[in-house]
């Protein structure tokens, strides 16, 4: 017992002593913790973040930057075929639609649907918006103050990276994905 207080007594002193110098190190990273801000990332910097983890997971399942322009579609026989279309082929950025093949009832347009835009040399791609057909400025109005469109951003974004891991983990890739045949009117494709 009493060899046990005498080592916890010099530990003390050991923390004491460390804790108290005044060591340049100490003083930075006390510095560091005082201000939690330094620790995590700014909203600016989590979105950036966001963008180019959707770059990647959007590479990595359907490596749309090595597409032809044109409609593909994703069929891993579960009933919910996925819809890429690039819409827009050059150096960067690329212009795509990513949405299933079954129509929303009240809409009449395909749902969930996202227009993305993929930078291939800046590594990033966005959700601009998940309104089939409409621009930012049409769902959100013309004059919206730019927290608003922060937000809007945030929230598409966040969606669209749960989305492609959601379609991932269902199977779909590159190896699934498929250029799309138009129906004639004979209905053959």
């Amino acid at each position: 017992r009493r060899d046990r207080e005498q080592d916890l007594l010099e530990a003390r002193h050991r923390a004491h002593h460390v804790l108290n110098s005044p060591r340049s190190d100490q003083a930075i990273m006390s510095a560091v913790l005082d201000d939690r801000r330094s620790l995590l990332p700014g909203r600016f910097e989590f979105l950036m973040g966001l963008y180019a983890e959707n770059y990647h997971r959007l590479a990595r399942l359907f490596a749309p930057q090595q597409l032809a322009p044109g409609r593909y579609v994703s069929n891993v026989d579960d009933g919910l075929d996925v819809h890429l279309h690039v819409q827009d082929c050059p150096p960067s950025p690329l212009e795509l639609a990513l949405t299933y093949g079954f129509v929303d009832a009240h809409t009449g347009q395909r749902a969930p649907s996202a227009q993305l835009r993929m930078y291939t040399d800046a590594h990033v791609a966005e959700a601009l918006h998940c309104h089939p057909g409409r621009h930012l400025w049409q769902v959100l109005g013309p004059f919206a103050p730019a927290h608003t469109v922060f937000q809007h951003r945030l929230q598409m974004n966040g969606f669209l990276a749960r989305w492609l891991e959601y379609l991932a983990e269902q199977g779909h890739s590159v190896g699934t994905l498929e250029p799309h045949l138009p129906r004639t009117a004979s209905g053959e494709s």
